[in-house]
């Protein structure tokens, strides 16, 4: 069986691939015949491109988008996290397993992760903050609330 990262390195994507990306991230759940139709090719091309997309490993799945006031009382931020030496890969073991950071990035310049953090109450946002902060490996942390997207 082959690898994701080799399949992936060997698939070039053309401006056709990148179209249909970019029209599924805005609505996941369109037909194929919509992307046909959009994209000026057939529903074939489109089931084709779409397969080859998802076996490359470049498409991991579909999700489902709220509209930004749906959890109105949740409680959003940023993290910027510093981690000791070579610790990199315990501390973001540990860090999936904290159901409250929704996206972990890797980053460069002074802070090493970047964590979304979503929770419904300010009580969830500091326990969380106190997690993170306790695992081994984190040697500094700053936060900022997201208030509104503009």
């Amino acid at each position: 069986m082959k690898s994701t990262e080799n399949i992936t390195s060997k698939y070039t994507y053309d401006s056709l691939d990148r179209e249909l990306i970019s029209l599924l991230r805005a609505d996941g759940r369109a037909a194929l015949s919509k992307l046909a139709d959009i994209l000026n090719v057939s529903r074939g091309t489109v089931q084709n491109r779409l397969d080859r997309l998802m076996e490359s490993g470049i498409i991991h799945g579909f999700t489902v988008r709220v509209r930004e006031n749906y959890e109105e009382d949740a409680i959003r931020a940023l993290m910027m996290i510093e981690v000791v030496g070579k610790s990199t890969s315990q501390v973001i073991k540990r860090l999936r397993g904290l159901p409250e950071l929704q996206t972990l990035h890797t980053t460069n310049g002074a802070w090493d992760l970047v964590a979304e953090i979503h929770t419904t109450s300010l009580t969830d946002f500091d326990r969380v903050l106190r997690e993170v902060r306790m695992i081994d490996g984190i040697l500094n942390s700053e936060t900022s609330i997201l208030l509104s997207s503009v």
